[in-house]
Order: structure tokens, then C-alpha cells, then sequence
């Protein structure tokens, strides 16, 4: 008898015992963030909390988007398809589903409906904030339909979310971008400038989303610098200097057809008549506030860190780091981005997860942004959809020796695809560009005529990856 009572109470105590809650999902988008950090072998920058992240998970030194805008490159990050190639992507979409056309979930919504609680904060999708209107604060105008929980954008004395996408110092709001500066520095804590009030706000929604015992959440942080005007609190200017920048790689405007661009975005600021392409010290200025704006955004990534850490959440939670497209510093005389070049198309990428066998390796494997959302599913345990277009880096991420694959990009009327070895940018006209990646001359040699072959074997693979 005393046998039957004790496994009675051995059963309801296995009955009352609750499942182990899936792994939460963090992830951190960075804005404009070239892979210009010391982990990624840019000795001069100061990256601490990146950098530690990098050391507990695997970096992707040869991470490709889709896109080299902002929209278009969170479009293809959230929802796990190839997309439209302008800004306002992710409203296209939503457009369609208010006509009532039938739209695949995009990720935040998959982990809704697989029990999560889904939060942004910042700049996830194209707007802070994830809304439409003169001041991308409607909200009956939404980005990303049925996606978050709660999507939050604090605007403190920057008004409103538009003002605080482009916000400088002390509630300085871009009204005619001739009339601000291209950059700025200023005394004072981090949240004299927008970023420091987005990690706030990160690191309460953290704190009370690690307290839910019933539900694992999904929480998207979206930093906006370095994204111009390069604008961060003077003290992470000063920890450049002294310090000699390297010099900037092949400057010269490129001589034959490719995607180059007259630094449009860059130029609609107060530049004070000076021009870095010839002016070499307003050039150094500008990349060490661009530096500036690297650090202050690590400062805000290590805020969210520590406090992942403090509320024990990080043992059972997954950190993904992404950067959302690249930035020219100079190269091939291109300030900013929106260009087919690989100084625009490539961009930090970082996943941690718990219990990792290779914590702290390096993988040249080239990937794709597109290829972000299935492995989150595989690590986390719920299905992985069909409609998810991109290629899992589980195998990767278990083994960062293992090759990667082909990535390709898109803007206005070309697009690229880059290879282990070359990179192929294909003009809508039938014009080719070819570069050989291996070779000192790089994405200043077009070598088309040398290599008939591969031009129509790389041909082929993006008609490949479009269908």
C-alpha cells in the first residue's frame, strides 16, 4: 500500500511539474552599421559590448542583405522573402492586406502565433515605431499588420517618431536638411540623443518580459545610429582621439557604368561647403563622428545586454545582432549608401544562443539576411514555414568552417549577386559588371570580357533564387 501512495505522489508531482518554456529571441538591429567593429577586425573601433557578444556566439564576417536601403532590407529580414527594392516595402505590403489580398505571416506574427509575446522597440521596420502618417505616428496606418504585441516608439522632446529618425541633440528635429548639420557632437548623457530613450524603453520592456512565466518572448531593438546626421554624446568622440583612422580603400569614382551614386543622402545636410572627396581633414572628421555613432550604438546594445543578463533571462534566450546594410566611407568616392558595391552591401551579423558548442567562432561562409528567420525557428522549436525563402545557418552555426552560398541584392535597376570568389552586378540594359573579390583590384577591375562562362553560370543562379 505504501507503494501505491508513494507513486501517486511521484505522478501528480510529474503532472504539476510545468514544460520547459521555449528560448526567448532577441533581436537587435543596428542601423547603417558597416561591419566596422574591432571583432570584426577594425582595431580602431571601440566596441566592447558587440564585441563581447561576439566572443559567446559565431560572427559572420561575409553577411550579405538583400538590399541596400533601409526598407527594403527589413522587409526582407521580417517577413523571409525577397521584396520590393524601395522604403516603404513593408507599406506596400500592408496595403494589400487592407484590399484584402492574402499575405504569408511575417516573423514577429509566426512567433505570435506560436505563443510568444512579440514587442518592437525603435527602428525595426522602416519607420520607428512601425507606423505610417506625416509623422509616422497614425495608427491606424501600420507597417507590419498583426505583428507585435505592442510596437513603441518614445519620442521624449523629439515630438514625434520622424523627428526622432533623424533627431540630433537636446530635441534637435530635421525640418529642411539643408539647415542641419551632417554631424554633431554635445555634452552630456546618452539620452541627449534619441537612442539613449529607445534603450530605456528596451530595457523596461525586457524587464517585464523576462517576469512572464507563462509565455517567451520575441523582442526587436532598433538602434538608429550610426544613420545620419552622425550625432552621439561628445564623450564617445573623444575616445578617437589621437587616433589614426586607416586609409580610406580605392576613392576614385569608378571610370566605367556601375551603381555609383553623388552621395545624395549625405548631401542633403549643412556640409559647410566642404567636400571629404577632395578636403582629406573634413574626410577624417567625418569618419571619426561615424566612429562616434559606432560606439554610442554599442553602448546602448551593452545597456540592453547587462540587463538581459541581470534578469537571468540570458540562459534561456536567443541574441541575434544585425545590421541592416552597409555605409561608404569614402570608397570608390561614395558617401552612404545605395550602391551595388560591397561597402554597401555587407554588414555585421552575430547569433548567440544558449548552450553553443562554438562560442566566440568566425565564419567566412557567405549568408544572406534572408537566411535569419529559419534557423530562429529551428533553435527556438516551432515550425519552420515553408514560405521562408532563405537557408538555414544552424549547419553553420555548429560547424562555421561549412561553406556558405551565393547571396544576392537588388536596387532601382540592377542586381547583384556575390560569390566566394567574384561579384556580378547585372544592369537591367543587359550591361555586366564582373569583379574578381581575390585579386588586389577587387570591385575596381570589371573583367567580364575575361570570363563569358561564369557571367551566364551566375546568370542563371539569380533567375534561380527570383523564382
Amino acid at each position: 500500500m505504501t507503494y501505491v501512495v508513494l507513486g501517486a505522489v511521484l505522478m501528480a508531482s510529474c503532472r504539476q511539474t510545468p514544460p520547459a518554456q521555449k528560448p526567448n529571441v532577441l533581436l537587435i538591429c543596428v542601423d547603417d552599421l558597416r561591419p566596422e567593429l574591432k571583432s570584426f577586425g577594425a582595431d580602431y573601433i571601440h566596441s566592447p559590448n558587440i564585441d563581447g557578444l561576439a566572443e559567446t556566439g559565431v560572427s559572420f564576417r561575409r553577411h550579405f542583405f538583400n538590399a541596400p536601403s533601409c526598407g527594403p532590407s527589413r522587409y526582407t529580414l521580417l517577413i523571409g522573402q525577397y521584396g520590393p527594392a524601395k522604403n516603404d516595402a513593408l507599406f506596400q505590403r500592408a496595403g494589400r492586406i487592407a484590399q484584402g489580398s492574402a499575405a504569408e505571416p511575417s516573423m514577429p506574427e509566426w512567433f505570435k502565433t506560436h505563443g510568444y509575446s512579440t514587442v518592437s522597440v525603435g527602428k525595426v521596420s522602416h519607420h520607428p515605431g512601425g507606423r505610417g502618417g506625416d509623422d509616422w505616428n497614425d495608427s491606424t496606418i501600420v507597417e507590419i499588420p498583426d505583428a507585435w504585441d505592442r510596437h513603441l516608439m518614445p519620442v521624449a522632446e523629439w515630438e514625434h517618431p520622424r523627428g526622432m529618425m533623424h533627431g540630433l541633440a537636446n530635441g534637435e528635429i530635421r525640418r529642411k536638411s539643408g539647415e542641419m548639420d551632417v554631424f554633431q557632437t554635445v555634452d552630456g548623457d546618452d539620452k541627449i540623443y534619441p537612442d539613449g530613450v529607445i534603450t530605456e524603453e528596451a530595457v523596461k520592456q525586457l524587464r517585464m518580459l523576462s517576469k512572464d512565466d507563462e509565455k517567451p518572448f520575441f523582442l526587436a531593438v532598433g538602434i538608429i545610429k550610426p544613420h545620419l546626421p552622425f550625432g552621439a554624446p561628445k564623450s564617445y568622440l573623444d575616445l578617437y582621439k589621437g587616433i589614426e583612422l586607416p586609409a580610406i580603400k580605392h576613392p576614385q569614382k569608378p571610370r566605367d557604368k556601375t551603381t555609383w551614386h553623388p552621395s545624395y543622402e549625405y548631401k542633403q545636410y549643412n556640409r559647410w561647403g566642404k567636400d571629404p572627396t577632395t578636403d582629406a581633414a573634413f574626410a577624417d572628421q567625418l569618419r571619426r563622428h561615424y566612429a562616434a555613432c559606432v560606439s554610442y550604438a554599442d553602448a546602448q546594445v551593452g545597456k540592453i545586454l547587462e540587463e538581459l543578463k541581470r534578469t537571468g533571462a540570458d540562459k534561456n534566450t536567443i541574441v541575434v545582432l544585425w545590421g541592416d546594410h552597409g555605409w561608404h566611407l569614402g570608397e570608390h568616392a561614395i558617401w552612404g549608401k545605395h550602391s551595388l558595391f560591397e561597402e554597401s552591401l555587407k554588414s555585421p551579423l552575430i547569433i548567440h544562443y544558449p548552450g553553443m558548442d562554438r562560442k566566440g567562432s568566425k565564419t567566412n561562409a557567405i549568408v544572406e539576411t534572408l537566411d535569419i528567420f529559419p534557423p530562429l525557428c529551428e533553435l527556438t522549436g516551432i515550425e519552420r514555414p515553408d514560405f521562408a525563402r532563405g537557408v538555414s545557418l544552424k549547419d553553420i552555426l555548429d560547424n562555421p568552417d561549412k561553406a556558405g552560398h551565393p547571396a544576392i541584392a537588388y536596387w532601382n535597376s540592377a542586381t547583384t549577386i556575390r560569390t566566394s570568389t567574384h561579384r556580378m552586378v547585372l544592369h537591367e540594359d543587359g550591361y555586366v559588371e564582373l569583379y574578381n573579390c581575390t585579386t588586389p583590384e577587387n570591385e575596381t577591375r570589371n573583367v567580364v570580357d575575361h570570363h563569358p562562362e561564369l557571367v551566364e553560370e551566375l546568370k542563371a543562379v539569380i533567375e534561380s533564387k527570383w523564382r
